[in-house]
């Protein structure tokens, strides 16, 4: 069995910026210290941010944000890519949509994907759904990813478990299974 770490919307309009919240600065760490220890083991870490183009149709509903070439688009810098990572760009709420996420993981044999960042409710829950239709578990660390609410992070957790059979752990745990 094989893991990566998946990195998801850590950008600058998530975190500080158009769509920021608060609440992202608190995963900020166990992300850090999760793909510091992915990067010493030598499994991938993939970042896949929204990049949007100017007619995707999620700027119908939040409005113009992380706009490809943008620095709301850009990671913020508490969390830069490393040497080897992968940076990936998505137009919709799950990482495997028209990116090359499932190729990347196909060729590291991954079939553990522990999914980190923003938003438990939205694109990290599309993105456990499209892992769980790949025969790839999601794991996610709960200290590791979060919402705008409590309600929603709860509620996201609560339906990748129970529909998509989702590993909720913290992050520790995680750290521990790379040991």
């Amino acid at each position: 069995m094989s893991d990566a770490l998946l990195i998801v919307d850590m950008v600058n309009d998530f975190v500080t910026g158009k769509l920021g919240t608060p609440r992202a600065k608190r995963i900020v760490p166990n992300i850090r210290t999760l793909a510091n220890a992915a990067r010493d083991m030598g499994l991938p870490v993939i970042f896949v941010n929204d990049a949007h183009l100017p007619k995707d149709f999620e700027l119908k509903i939040w409005g113009p944000h992380s706009m490809k070439g943008t620095k709301g688009a850009e990671l913020i810098p508490e969390l830069k890519a490393g040497k080897g990572d992968y940076v990936l760009g998505k137009q919709t709420y799950s990482a495997f949509y028209e990116t090359s996420l499932d190729t990347i993981l196909r060729g590291h044999g991954v079939d553990n994907l522990v999914i980190t960042g923003l938003h438990s409710n939205i694109c990290c829950r599309h993105t456990s759904a499209d892992a769980f239709f790949r025969g790839i578990q999601p794991i996610i660390p709960e200290d590791g990813v979060d919402s705008l609410t409590q309600q929603a992070h709860e509620e996201g957790l609560e339906y990748i478990r129970t529909i998509y059979q989702g590993h909720i752990v913290d992050a520790d745990k995680v750290l521990k299974r790379w040991k």
